[in-house]
């Protein structure tokens, strides 16, 4: 299973098109193993909480296309925390339910807007929820989906 949980991403990194799949797996992986070290306090929920969070996380960085992170930026910016938006992207058939959380300033960063989001994708017929932050560029106004 370790094998698994560091070989996957060298795997999908061959093929074309790779996007932000590769830094979302990353970053889940990571989140899930810290949380399941808290958790169970043990190898075996480590590994199982990052190869949960790898699997979330390369959901966000790859089966969301532009079409679908600008649905979700647009619920960032525009809906009131807990008020969720939801779509089905016209091309993919996915669907999407975003509901964002209250904006913050990190610390030592006072021109910076963040936004935690809770996402429920549903893709090809199977459901999975996962979190992600995005932050608003200062001088552009874009948000971004934080690494």
């Amino acid at each position: 299973m370790v094998l698994f949980v560091f070989l996957f991403p060298t795997l999908n990194a061959c093929g074309p098109g790779t996007g932000s799949a590769l830094p979302g797996a990353g970053i889940g992986a990571g989140a899930g193993a810290l949380i399941g070290q808290a958790i169970g306090h043990n190898t075996e929920a480590t590994l199982i909480g990052a190869v949960v969070g790898m699997t979330l996380g390369y959901i966000v960085g790859n089966e969301m296309d532009k079409y679908d992170q600008q649905q979700m930026f647009q619920t960032i910016d525009q809906n009131k925390s807990g008020v969720p938006a939801s779509w089905e992207n016209p091309d993919s058939g996915n669907q999407y339910m975003v509901t964002p959380q209250p904006a913050y300033t990190p610390a030592g960063q006072p021109d910076v807007v963040c936004r935690k989001a809770e996402i429920l994708a549903t893709i090809d017929g199977k459901t999975e929820k996962t979190y992600t932050t995005a932050c608003r560029d200062a001088q552009s106004g874009e948000w971004t989906l934080q690494q």
